[in-house]
């Protein structure tokens, strides 16, 4: 597998760039700047609805069992993991949840294109501690239902891998194709 690296708004101006100049000509004008920062506002929010969703579930799935009457009989590490699994669904929540007390803090300043920015890198930064959340959460289930923790950290790892694939690997594989294409001059089709 080759290495990847995460392209530079720069870079994707130019993907964006060229990828509208080798599409046919649209029925409607061409998107301008403020629509496109707009749509991208959109598409921001949209995101982060279905990502603070299953964060939320989760967050207080995890809360509600330190009330249960089997979680006193945990031993010290699975305590201690659901500290950590805890801290870090908190974490992912307040990282998702970012670009709503973002728009609302900075409302009517112009600082739209900043702020979808700024939003995106907190979506990726709450996506890799939502993910870390569902490694934990999954170890401590997985750790008192196989009855050890070896067992569970194989199921989790694999677990972990899919994820990997799902959320990153595909992703950056099919931006790197389509800025490959558009480099060779194939377009964006």
């Amino acid at each position: 597998m080759t290495a990847t690296r995460r392209l530079t708004e720069a870079e994707w101006h130019i993907v964006e760039e060229t990828a509208a100049a080798h599409r046919p000509p649209a029925p409607h004008p061409p998107e301008g700047a403020r629509e496109r920062v707009n749509r991208r506002w959109q598409e921001v929010l949209q995101e982060t609805r279905v990502a603070q969703t299953g964060v939320q579930i989760l967050f207080g799935f995890l809360l509600s069992l330190a009330f249960t009457v089997r979680f006193r009989e945990l031993g010290g590490f699975d305590r201690g993991l659901y500290v950590v699994t805890v801290v870090l669904a908190a974490s992912s929540t307040a990282a998702l949840i970012a670009p709503v007390s973002l728009h609302r803090c900075l409302s009517g300043l112009r600082l739209k294109e900043e702020l979808v920015t700024a939003a995106g890198r907190l979506m990726v930064c709450g996506m890799v501690l939502l993910a870390l959340t569902v490694a934990c959460t999954l170890m401590l289930i997985l750790n008192v239902v196989l009855g050890g923790a070896l067992a569970a950290g194989i199921v989790v790892g694999g677990v972990m891998l899919w994820f990997a694939l799902c959320w990153y690997v595909t992703p950056y594989r099919l931006r790197r194709k389509a800025l490959s294409r558009i480099r060779d001059g194939g377009g964006a089709g």
